[in-house]
């Protein structure tokens, strides 16, 4: 099997619809109640990796609804202090910016060789491949040897859905290299928030270093849609002009400021996942589903009856996500007390499935 069919069947689409189609992702409670026929309010959504605490939003100035965003705002010097970036453009979500870095590389009529770490994010293969660049699939130990070869190198740090950490030595290491002949590194860091230590964002006034970061997890607000892009100031002006005026709204601009604010949140909110994350491993392990992986933000099962036990749990309202290729699943958090005893009790009543 191929690098790249391995990435199109983690995502249950055949190459021949890779191109096209949409991708499949966590968090569709909407489809699962009309699947499994139980009241949407009744799930427990467990697919997305989301902090099911995020920051909690204050009523938002009612001005905000009326006039249209201005980039003039506090919006990215705050950002910069708390990401300890050089410079970044805000955009509509990481996902913004996924979709527009590959036609940043439309510059000539040679299509850049792009490798992207499997399994991961699936978003990144297809951005690149629909753009028609050389896409292919690296395992973490295939990394060194690829890079002679390579023009985009795409990382998700920490890894989804395995958790995988790389050092910010070895990324800027792998930088280094691809930047002697032109070359990008983008580090996808969505589930960075709770370890800033290992982010490289200090590092991207570096042409070619390339650092995705955005609200989604980390402050459970992926509905106001803000993501940043963090990078040298020559590519950013050049993908501001791409997205063109007023990707993010007023509201969800004023909402991005006062978060990134609330240091005293974000220090509360890391010692809260890393001990809820250590809550799910335990009880996971205790249930025979001992996690290959995984995050503060989720934990990262392998197992032959993957699909089983996703199809089980979706009976009883709890939605997993299910992966095909490693045949895994991937819980994320439960919010509320309420939600952890139900998990704990259904896996509790499913005897026949171990790992």
């Amino acid at each position: 099997m191929s690098s790249l069919h391995h990435l199109n069947r983690l995502n249950h689409l055949d190459s021949a619809s890779y191109p096209t189609k949409k991708l499949h992702h966590g968090g569709q409670c909407r489809a699962a109640t009309m699947r499994y026929n139980i009241p949407l309010a009744d799930w427990i959504d467990l697919s997305t990796g989301i902090n099911p605490n995020g920051w909690p939003v204050k009523d938002i100035p009612s001005d905000s609804w009326q006039r249209l965003p201005e980039d003039d705002d506090e919006l990215v010097e705050v950002a910069c202090q708390y990401y300890g970036a050089p410079t970044l453009l805000p955009v509509a979500g990481s996902q913004a910016a996924i979709q527009a870095l590959p036609r940043l590389r439309e510059f000539s009529h040679v299509a850049s060789r792009v490798c992207v770490l499997s399994p991961s994010y699936a978003e990144h293969a297809h951005a690149w491949q629909r753009a028609n660049h050389r896409v292919k699939a690296v395992t973490p130990e295939q990394i060194n040897d690829a890079l002679p070869d390579t023009d985009v190198l795409v990382i998700i740090n920490p890894n989804n859905p395995t958790g995988a950490v790389f050092s910010v030595e070895q990324l800027l290491d792998w930088h280094t290299q691809l930047a002697q002949h032109g070359g990008w590194l983008i580090v996808d860091e969505a589930f960075m928030d709770a370890t800033p230590e290992q982010s490289v964002a200090s590092y991207t006034d570096r042409p070619g270093l390339i650092v995705l970061r955005s609200l989604g997890k980390f402050f459970g607000l992926a509905g106001t849609r803000v993501g940043f892009v963090c990078s040298h100031e020559t590519l950013l002006a050049q993908l501001d002009a791409l997205l063109g005026p007023w990707p993010i709204s007023t509201a969800s601009r004023w909402v991005a400021i006062q978060t990134l604010r609330d240091t005293t949140w974000q220090e509360q909110t890391r010692l809260n996942l890393a001990s809820v994350s250590k809550r799910l491993h335990a009880l996971l392990t205790k249930h025979g589903l001992t996690p290959d992986g995984g995050c503060v933000f989720f934990q990262w099962v392998c197992t032959p009856q993957a699909e089983t036990i996703h199809e089980k749990l979706a009976r009883q309202g709890i939605l997993t996500r299910l992966f095909s290729v490693a045949q895994s699943l991937r819980f994320g958090l439960p919010g509320v007390e309420f939600e952890w005893g139900r998990l704990c009790r259904t896996l509790a009543a499913m005897t026949d499935i171990k790992k």
